[in-house]
């Protein structure tokens, strides 16, 4: 594996149209280091998961205010499922109600920051279990 700095893409899917926090997470995520990637407002699902790919992500961090939580985590998952790409780490933040958080991260989103989370605590999250997901799929 090489040495190069953790990529990380950042999406806003769905219909929110709230995008002031993610631009806060990406701002020191870049400030830590890291190379970030943010598609934008009203991603797909689909949209996220091809991006990732093309820009060799190591990571996606979404964030929903829109209370479609249960419908867009999965669906992320089971695109990046459907691609082959499981080894790219699914975390995200947003308006998600504690019994939600549990079974999103039962089914495979690696975290989930609800408001108020310390930004050094995403940011340490993105550094130590981003970088390990990819390199414990590049040993499989």
């Amino acid at each position: 594996m090489t040495d190069r700095k953790i990529r990380v893409l950042l999406a806003k899917p769905g219909l929110d149209g709230h995008d002031r926090g993610i631009k806060v997470i990406a701002t020191a995520l870049r400030d830590a280091g890291m190379e970030v990637i943010y598609t934008g407002l009203r991603q797909t699902p689909d949209s996220i998961v091809n991006a990732a790919i093309e820009e060799d992500a190591d990571g996606i961090g979404i964030s929903v205010l829109s209370g479609a939580h249960m419908t867009l985590f999965p669906a992320i998952l089971k695109q990046l499922k459907a691609r082959g790409a499981e080894g790219i780490t699914l975390f995200g933040g947003g308006i998600v109600p504690n019994d939600d958080k549990d079974e999103l991260e039962r089914l495979g989103v690696k975290r989930i920051f609800t408001p108020g989370a310390p930004m050094k605590d995403i940011v340490e999250f993105v550094r130590t279990s981003v970088r390990r997901e990819r390199r414990d799929e590049a040993l499989m």
